[in-house]
């Protein structure tokens, strides 16, 4: 099971996802997978995108699609029941915090021609820091690049050790869908 990163992550949106965000096709749909307590479902729905908020927890999901419109809110375990995705394509996707690696190329195929995919999370040498330290849930030196190599194009990268909102290693990128590079 992967940890929950909400309780000691910061309740205000990621500044990665805040300056990536305008990339999004105004009034966008934009999936926030393991929305969590939905700090960018709420951002993107007052910033007028259409969102899909998703995560395992049912009671914050119901939280979050009460608290704004043109949020849909759904519960879904990620790790272990289908995709609930199957067939759609969104304009933006958001993943902070959350590392499941055979959805990688579900995020990948979901993406709409020029949609955008924000993404941070954890990496190896975090476990200096905490949680999460099992290595599954850290991605490896340059991990996120070599998912969308061939399959998007790299915005901005970064990795390494930051201080706020709290120590720890990520690793953070923002990619688009070019024209004609669904996945098989």
């Amino acid at each position: 099971m992967i940890p929950d990163m909400t309780a000691h992550m910061n309740e205000r949106p990621s500044p990665w996802v805040e300056r990536f965000l305008p990339l999004i096709t105004a009034g966008g749909s934009v999936l926030d997978l393991a929305c969590g307590n939905g700090r960018h479902s709420l951002l993107m729905a007052e910033r007028g995108y259409r969102v899909d908020a998703v995560d395992r927890d049912a009671e914050a999901v119901a939280g979050i699609s009460a608290r704004a419109p043109g949020i849909t809110g759904r519960t879904a375990d990620l790790e272990s029941g289908p995709w609930p995705y199957h067939g759609s394509a969104f304009d933006g996707i958001v993943v902070t915090n959350y590392l499941y690696r055979p959805l990688l190329p579900m995020l990948l195929n979901a993406l709409e021609v020029n949609g955008v995919l924000i993404y941070e999370t954890f990496m190896v040498g975090n476990e200096r820091f905490g949680k999460p330290s099992n290595p599954a849930f850290l991605l490896r030196q340059g991990e996120l690049l070599d998912v969308v190599r061939r399959r998007l194009t790299v915005v901005a990268f970064e990795q390494g050790e930051v201080d706020l909102p709290r120590p720890a290693m990520v690793q953070r990128l923002c990619a688009t869908r070019r024209l004609g590079s669904r996945l098989p």
